[in-house]
Parts: structure tokens; C-alpha cells; sequence
């Protein structure tokens, strides 16, 4: 019976098999290459718009913040206009107090005394003044408490000066009325006490 050697043909079989695998072993390596390229590139590519997206997003917050500051800058001068309307409006209402106010130092004002001074802070006068005597003040005082357009007399000093002949300097404060308060009859003292107070001013 004949033998037939089969060594030959298995050798070439395994080197054509290893060929094979090498060849497409190479064939996957540089298909995977080119896939990660390809997916570098498209990474990279959405990195790049998503940047762009962002620096645009950045442009338009940053315009954002520019309207935002011109509008707290308004409303800034809004509240500003509004509160020097607010102080115009005040003037112009107290002017006619202010007359009020005059007028009624003036007939509150007994003789024999007179102002050196009048300094206002909101509703609280400052009266300073000399006298020739403390009684003399304290009538100026009551006249100013039976008053329409002040109230609440409060005497700091009265003092005489070295050297002084006219009389005693005095210091009080009064509040401002907004709204002249009429005085209930008994309370102001009646007629008589308004005449007294007129005959008391200069």
C-alpha cells in the first residue's frame, strides 16, 4: 500500500492560515486607526462648535449685563427725579408755612424782646434772641405755646453777658406746625390772650 507524505501540504496550510490572520490582522488595526481618526476629527469638531457656542453665549451675557447696568442706571435717575420732585413738591408746600411761620414770630414776639437768629432743621426752629428780662421770655414762650403754627417751646439757656446793657440772651427751640391748629377757646385763652399776644409783637 502505497504512503503518501501529507507534511508539505499542512506546512503550506498554516503559513497560508498565519498569512491570512496577519493580513487581517493588519486590516483591522488600520480600520481601527482610521476609525479613531474619524472620531478624533468629529470630537474635535463638536469641541470646537460647542466653544463656539459658549464664546457666543458669553458676547450675549456680557450685552445682557450692559442692559441690566443701563437699566439700574435708569431707575437710579428715576429715584433720583423722583426724590427731587418729592423735595420740590415739600418747598413748594412749606413756602406758604414759611410766611405762616414769620408772621407768627412776629405776633408772638412780646416787647422789649428780638431775634438775633432763626435756623430751621425739618420742623424744629431754633430762636435766639436777647431780652430784658427772663420774664419777657417766659412770655414769649407761652405766646408760642398758645400758638397755631408752633408748639412745644423749649428754653435751653437765658444768660447775660459780660459787658451787656440790653438785656439777657436766650436760646429756645419750637416746633413747626404743618397745618395751622385751631385752639379751642378756653384752651388759647380767649380773646385776651390773642390781644395780648398781638400787643406783644414789635
Amino acid at each position: 500500500m502505497p504512503r503518501i507524505n501529507l507534511l508539505p501540504w499542512r506546512a503550506d496550510e498554516r503559513k497560508k492560515r498565519k498569512l491570512e490572520f496577519l493580513v487581517g490582522l493588519g486590516g483591522a488595526t488600520l480600520a481601527a486607526c482610521v476609525l479613531a481618526f474619524v472620531i478624533y476629527l468629529l470630537l474635535g469638531s463638536a469641541i470646537a462648535a460647542q466653544e463656539g457656542r459658549n464664546q457666543r453665549l458669553k458676547a450675549e451675557i456680557g450685552e445682557l449685563d450692559k442692559q441690566i447696568q443701563e437699566i439700574n442706571d435708569l431707575e437710579q435717575q428715576k429715584q433720583k427725579f423722583i426724590a427731587r420732585m418729592d423735595i420740590i413738591g415739600k418747598l413748594q408746600r412749606s413756602r406758604p408755612e414759611v410766611v405762616h411761620v414769620f408772621d407768627e414770630l412776629v405776633r408772638t414776639l412780646p416787647d422789649g424782646t428780638y431775634l438775633t437768629a432763626v435756623t430751621q432743621k425739618d420742623r424744629r426752629l431754633k430762636l435766639e434772641g436777647v431780652a430784658q428780662s427772663s420774664t419777657r421770655v417766659s412770655a414769649f414762650m407761652r405766646n408760642i405755646d398758645g400758638s397755631q403754627w408752633l408748639r412745644n417751646p423749649e428754653l435751653e439757656v437765658v444768660e447775660t453777658k459780660k459787658g451787656q446793657t440790653l438785656g439777657s440772651s436766650f436760646t429756645l427751640f419750637a416746633e413747626q406746625v404743618g397745618v395751622a391748629e385751631p385752639q379751642p377757646e378756653a384752651q388759647s385763652g380767649g380773646p385776651a390772650r390773642r390781644t395780648a399776644a398781638k400787643g406783644g409783637g414789635r
